[in-house]
């Protein structure tokens, strides 16, 4: 078992790194590992999975017939709950490992007829259509370059339908802290995500949080400079702890929160910066 997480290259190559994550390990058990905590051990990536879905889950209830854009759907855990709700659903991915998985996985649950699986690049996106929800989930924290940041979110915003809504959850703390940042994920502060939200004519309609509880983030640094056990049994208490806390404060606690949950609509006024 992976107790410190699989370590981050040297050089970041979204194309290979991405496709290499999911060769690892999106074919194991339910995926966690390739879309989660990279290579992180079960328990863990099930609770970062659990948070996820009860910040998500009011705003994932679609009726019979939802267009939804699903970006860096990964294994299509979204895609899928999505279209079992009767959602007719469109996920793209950067790696085909990941598309390969997601058709598989939609295959084996009979939702395959309300899925569309593709490779793209998300900076890139042109699919030539609008959708009643754009959804992204801990996609743009793995875009590092500003201007590619930026034009990932325009394109969101270009599929977006009009009275649609757009729902992003990103790692978007509200103060500057580095420690965790690698060559392939960067905590952006929060305002940088609202500053760039409003440059594409959008506005937020909710803003909640997701894991105020701040045991995991704390130790995930130092994890790699102390013995297995002592790491694993670190992880352990900190999950415990963990999960408690944010299931409790997270809508109340968004300030604390590290990750945000971002819902959006297109600016009313016609507004854009």
């Amino acid at each position: 078992m992976i107790v410190r997480g699989t370590p981050a290259p040297q050089r970041y190559s979204p194309p290979i790194y991405w496709e290499d994550r999911a060769r690892r390990f999106a074919g194991e058990r339910d995926g966690l590992a390739a879309v989660c905590a990279y290579g992180m051990p079960e328990f863990y990536n099930r609770a970062i999975d659990w948070e996820q879905r009860l910040a998500l889950r009011p705003w994932l209830r679609v009726s019979a017939g939802t267009r939804v854009l699903d970006v860096g759907c990964g294994i299509g855990r979204w895609s899928r709950l999505l279209a079992a709700r009767g959602a007719q659903v469109v996920g793209v991915d950067l790696s085909p490992t990941m598309i390969a998985q997601a058709r598989d996985r939609a295959a084996a649950e009979g939702v395959a007829d309300r899925c569309r699986f593709d490779v793209a690049d998300l900076s890139r996106l042109d699919l030539g259509e609008r959708f009643d929800l754009v959804l992204g989930v801990t996609v743009l924290q793995h875009i590092l370059d500003p201007d590619a940041f930026r034009a990932a979110l325009s394109a969101m915003a270009e599929h977006l339908a009009p009275g649609g809504r757009m729902v992003l959850l990103e790692a978007a703390p509200t103060a500057a802290i580095n420690r965790c940042d690698t060559t392939v994920f960067t905590a952006r502060h929060r305002d940088t995500y609202l500053e760039a939200i409003r440059s594409c004519g959008l506005e937020v309609c909710a803003l909640t949080g997701v894991d105020p509880a701040p045991f995991r983030r704390r130790i995930l640094p130092y994890l790699r400079n102390v013995p297995r056990m002592a790491a694993f049994s670190l992880l352990v208490l900190a999950t415990a702890l963990s999960l408690p806390i944010d299931l409790l404060l997270a809508h109340r606690a968004v300030k604390h929160s590290w990750h945000a949950l971002f819902v959006l609509e297109r600016d009313k006024r016609g507004l854009s910066s």
